[in-house]
């Protein structure tokens, strides 16, 4: 009888606990439900979240249509623009982009996406982005930017001919050949931007090699009127001093490492410079946006494009001036 007594205890003791852990659950339930009429709504259809949010909708179109381009199985239901970053000259802007699918970090400068199952932090992603732009800037050469590589190859080419040599030089005569091919650099480009309409009328045209004078007339073409004087003026100068510099090296006899380096550094600020100043001139971008006034106005450059290659675009809104192609002009 003792035995069958202390079990009943025992089992009194459980059912206790039982009941007790029932009634916290039911107190539980209760406190969580929400009293009066504060109901929280449930999140609303992603395909409608875009007609709320601020962002250029002729911008958030071309993103989908970027994302259909790489994922051309899925539908685009939601785009926004959720962080913009300037970054070594350039602006990168940062869209979280909603398929019914996947989700996608879409960042541009250049373009590309990610999916956010394997990159889920945001600031990772960015600081993986610039990683692969920055490398892809260096497989493209000196060239400043993408449209600089395109529209002046032959001469990019050269130009990083010439740094290959200065990496691999060690002697006097090594240095030379740097000087060499760099005052190879400049006459070639000089040529290839020398028109007969600039030279003035009445004035006899330079020697096809004259360099310094040949890329005088092209200042004063590609960078006209009072506003350009003081550009127009650094062209000259700049180009003046580098022909002068790059002679000096393929001549001197005492030539070091560090000239040599000078004669890189000249030639290649010659032809970023004048570029930029050429692709200015052909390209007759508008100073500001169309859209919403800002200055930050970028030129891309295309071949296909010909014989209007040049493609205006605002970095801040995304406004993007028309594509001339031989079918639309026709």
């Amino acid at each position: 009888m003792e035995k069958k007594s202390k079990r009943t205890r025992v089992s009194d003791i459980e059912d206790g606990f039982a009941m007790k852990r029932a009634k916290d659950k039911s107190r539980n339930k209760k406190a969580n439900k929400v009293k009066g009429e504060c109901v929280i709504p449930p999140p609303p259809a992603k395909h409608i979240l875009t007609s709320y949010s601020l962002s250029s909708p002729r911008r958030k179109k071309e993103i989908a249509q970027y994302v259909l381009t790489q994922a051309s199985d899925e539908h685009v239901l939601h785009v926004e623009r959720v962080k913009s970053e300037h970054i070594l000259g350039r602006d990168h802007h940062v869209w979280d982009v909603h398929t019914d699918k996947d989700r996608y970090w879409v960042i541009t400068s250049p373009t590309n996406l990610y999916s956010q199952h394997y990159f889920p932090s945001l600031d990772y992603t960015l600081s993986f982005h610039v990683g692969v732009m920055l490398r892809v800037a260096a497989a493209q050469g000196g060239a400043p930017t993408p449209s600089h590589q395109t529209r002046f190859a032959p001469y990019w080419r050269r130009w990083d001919q010439a740094t290959e040599s200065y990496d691999n030089a060690e002697e006097v005569e090594d240095y030379q050949a740097v000087g060499m091919k760099c005052r190879e650099t400049l006459i070639q480009f000089a040529k290839s931007l020398a028109k007969p309409e600039m030279v003035p009328e009445g004035e006899e045209a330079p020697k096809r090699s004259d360099v310094i004078h040949w890329l005088e007339l092209v200042a004063n073409f590609v960078a006209k009127g009072q506003r350009n004087d003081d550009i127009r003026s650094y062209l000259k100068v700049v180009s003046k001093n580098s022909w002068q510099l790059a002679n000096w090296l393929t001549h001197t006899g005492a030539a070091v490492r560090e000239d040599a380096s000078f004669v890189l550094d000249a030639t290649h600020h010659v032809l970023s410079a004048f570029g930029s100043a050429v692709m200015r001139h052909e390209g007759n971008a508008p100073e500001t946006c169309p859209d919403c006034g800002s200055r930050s106005i970028e030129t891309e450059f295309d071949f296909d494009l010909m014989p209007n290659p040049y493609i205006p675009y605002c970095t801040h809104c995304g406004w993007q001036g028309q594509r001339m192609t031989e079918e639309s002009e026709a």
